[in-house]
């Protein structure tokens, strides 16, 4: 019976010895169950933080690889192409001239978001110049054109829409359906269609620019910057002048229902008569805009405000201040040529360049800037 007794007494000693040390606490297992939590949450907190998220326009596809956590089970090749985290910057030029009045990071890479409608649209008033394309001509809508995700028109698969429509669409609606009803009637495909627009960038002198879908939902490898967005609206106003005029539509109706502009700043800045906004999660809130005032033409460009209102108040006082400065006596400057290389002025085609043969074009890198 001693011996039992001491061997129990032992037995006790190290469970006081145990509890003491808080091997055997109550709360350790519960502890470390949340610590466990915390680290998991700090861990995907973090990894979400570093991984290109679409907004609210992201693909089917994209969607279709959610987890049921929300995550993304594809998310690194949706890892951004640009800094998300530092991904403001502008430009304002006056066309007279070409000369740069104010720019904040001109040359980095940047998501262009619906500004890409402005080359499809660029494409689309070549085709009508040349005749490819009528403004009375019925085009048909795909599966394709009609599962794309909003802003749309609600197109239908098996329907047509007259070209003037869709060129509307994309104009006041940024229709991402009418717009690839356009792309695929003029490349056939929307990634052939996305080759042409990399290649007329190039050939209009927008060297950092890379389109992969003509409509800018999101795609990590979709880049242009502040700079060639100004090449691109100066080549819409003046290269297809008889089509810029769309632009400075307020609304149109389509199928009974009717659609605001979404340039909200051309009902309250005077002179403003275009040109586009845009907007993805990767890139924030852009705008390209186009105002005149007696012989003075000046295009500003803003990417990265973090609203609408924010955005169209940052442009409205880019170009206050640059109207004041030029009514101030600054010397205007002849337009750079696309030879000089000069970071003081944006170099532009005076005409509509020639067609270059259709090519892939890899991404831009920052390493290239």
């Amino acid at each position: 019976m001693l011996p039992l007794c001491r061997r129990t007494g032992i037995v006790r000693v190290f469970l006081v010895f145990l509890l003491l040390t808080g091997v055997l606490s109550p709360f350790s297992a519960d502890a470390t169950t949340k610590h466990r939590r915390s680290t998991h949450k700090h861990q995907r907190s973090s990894h979400s933080s570093n991984t290109f998220r679409p907004g609210k326009f992201g693909s089917k596809h994209q969607k279709a690889g959610r987890t049921r956590s929300g995550g993304l089970k594809m998310a690194r090749h949706y890892r951004p192409a640009v800094d998300a985290s530092a991904n403001y910057a502008d430009l304002v030029i006056d066309t007279r001239t070409g000369r740069v009045l104010h720019a904040t990071s001109p040359d980095e890479l940047r998501h262009p978001a619906s500004l890409t409608k402005m080359m499809t649209l660029y494409l689309a008033f070549q085709a009508l110049k040349s005749g490819q394309l009528r403004l009375d001509q019925y085009l048909p809508v795909s599966q394709n054109a009609a599962g794309q995700e909003p802003s749309k028109l609600g197109l239908r698969a098996g329907q047509q829409i007259r070209v003037e429509d869709a060129l509307l669409g994309l104009v006041t609606k940024s229709a991402n359906d009418a717009t690839v009803v356009v792309a695929e009637a003029l490349g056939g495909t929307e990634e052939q269609f996305a080759r042409m627009m990399t290649n007329k960038a190039r050939a209009l002198g927008m060297s950092h620019t890379v389109f992969r879908n003509p409509s800018g939902l999101p795609n990590p490898e979709q880049v242009t910057t502040a700079r060639d967005m100004a090449i691109l609206g100066y080549a819409l106003v003046y290269h297809h002048p008889q089509y810029y005029p769309y632009f400075s539509r307020d609304g149109f109706t389509y199928a009974g229902v009717h659609h605001h502009n979404h340039n909200h700043l051309m009902s309250r800045y005077r002179g403003m008569d275009g040109i586009k906004t845009g907007y993805i999660r990767a890139s924030g809130f852009n705008l390209v805009a186009s105002t005149v005032r007696g012989p003075t033409r000046l295009i500003g460009v803003v990417f990265g405000g973090h609203s609408a209102v924010a955005r169209d108040n940052k442009m409205a006082a880019l170009l206050d201040q640059a109207f004041a400065q030029l009514h101030n006596g600054q010397a205007l400057q002849r337009m750079a040529s696309a030879d000089d290389g000069a970071t003081d002025y944006v170099a532009v085609p005076e005409k509509e360049p020639t067609v270059l043969p259709v090519q892939h074009i890899a991404v831009a890198s920052r390493g290239g800037l």
